[in-house]
């Protein structure tokens, strides 16, 4: 544990509200990484922008060995667009990115410059670029050049929760044109058309929803928006749908699904992102039940209906992996986005706690396979919350 505990916990709320001070929507997150790199820097961290500017921290002790251990504390620094201001009240702070998922990537900082560097182990705080993208350009960079032992994805969870999975997705952009008639003839207009697409969706989705009880089982579709228009000549109407996918749902077999709705529409579809649900008897879990419950709290298990840079980075690691990070996630995205700071500060302690129990020399036990994931697992109560 580092020597000056209150000072770098003081460092790291301010450095929250300093992130939270800086617009980063996804694509423009620039100044925010180097404003992040700086801290890490002045906090003992080896720091810089990488190849496609994620901002990457690494913590290992001067007199490391060969091929150290690697845990990956993985955030995102990129926010949705909006830019609320910034303030603290009741002891709650304010701002686009307090819950998703500045807190959480300032909480990683946090934790791990208290911890300080362990031998053995090589520390990695990385704030990804384009998560709130459909790109995840940032996660899939870290991909080809890290092979971490054990990952933290930075999302809020609350701080006695960890999330085990999260959905897939597609999203879809359908497009009708047809000749312009007039407001009195017989004709279907195409906006008249592109509402019954949806309806045709939303029946779809009924059937498919069918005995299936659990939300994180089900199709969820959603339309984000709906536009018409006309030239004189020839009239458009196009929808914009986001899908959330079950695991026995692949995108690509669901995209068939929506397309064989109409032969006459135009659609596009991208954003393809596979479910992920994490094992749970995992090393990485059982310091995470056993933090949460040595600062008083009861840990418990979600899964999310929304995607993250585990959807991305989970299958291909394929190593022990859950998300965490303090905040309430019905707050993602919202006007009213901020985190109690009392439960930052909870959630910065149980990150800390969490890496020098994993980078103990008991850690991983070999019982567990090269990445800690051959026991097969018990059952757990999962919670499925939104987004």
């Amino acid at each position: 544990m580092n020597s000056h505990p209150e000072a770098i916990l003081t460092a790291g709320l301010r450095l929250l509200r300093e992130l939270l001070e800086i617009s980063s929507p996804s694509g423009q997150e620039e100044k925010a990484v180097h404003h992040l790199v700086a801290w890490l820097q002045q906090h003992g961290f080896t720091a810089y922008r990488d190849a496609v500017g994620n901002a990457i921290g690494i913590l290992q002790p001067a007199d490391h060995i060969q091929n150290p251990r690697e845990l990956l504390l993985l955030g995102h620094i990129d926010t949705v667009p909006g830019f609320p201001p910034v303030t603290e009240r009741a002891g709650r702070l304010y701002g686009r990115g307090a819950v998703d998922a500045k807190g959480p990537l300032a909480a990683f900082a946090t934790a791990a410059a208290l911890a300080g560097p362990q031998r053995g182990w090589r520390i990695v705080v990385a704030g990804a670029v384009e998560e709130e993208a459909v790109t995840s350009r940032g996660a899939r960079h870290l991909i080809t050049c890290h092979q971490p032992h054990l990952v933290v994805i930075g999302e809020p969870t609350g701080w006695q929760r960890v999330a085990l999975g999260y959905k897939g997705r597609l999203a879809a952009s359908v497009r009708c044109s047809r000749p312009l008639s007039h407001s009195a003839g017989p004709v279907a207009t195409a906006a008249e058309q592109a509402c019954t697409f949806w309806q045709r969706v939303q029946n779809l989705v009924a059937e498919l929803n069918t005995g299936r009880d659990a939300l994180w089982q089900q199709v969820q579709a959603s339309l984000r928006s709906f536009a018409s228009s006309n030239d004189g000549l020839k009239e458009t109407a196009e929808l914009q749908l986001t899908f959330r996918l079950p695991a026995d749902i692949a995108p690509e077999t669901f995209e068939q699904l929506v397309a064989s709705l109409d032969g006459e529409m135009e659609f596009r579809f991208w954003g393809a992102e596979y479910a992920y649900l994490a094992p749970k008897n995992t090393p990485l879990v059982r310091a995470f039940l056993a933090a949460i419950r040595g600062h008083g709290g009861t840990p418990g298990f979600v899964l999310k209906t929304g995607t993250s840079d585990m959807n991305v980075v989970g299958p291909a690691w394929q190593c022990p992996i859950l998300a965490y990070g303090p905040g309430d996630s019905s707050l993602d995205h919202t006007p009213e986005e901020h985190v109690e700071i009392a439960e930052w500060l909870r959630g910065v302690a149980v990150l800390t706690d969490v890496i020098q129990q994993l980078t103990s020399t008991q850690a991983l036990q070999p019982s567990f396979g090269d990445n800690g994931c051959a026991r097969p697992v018990g059952e757990l109560v999962l919670t499925p919350v939104q987004p």
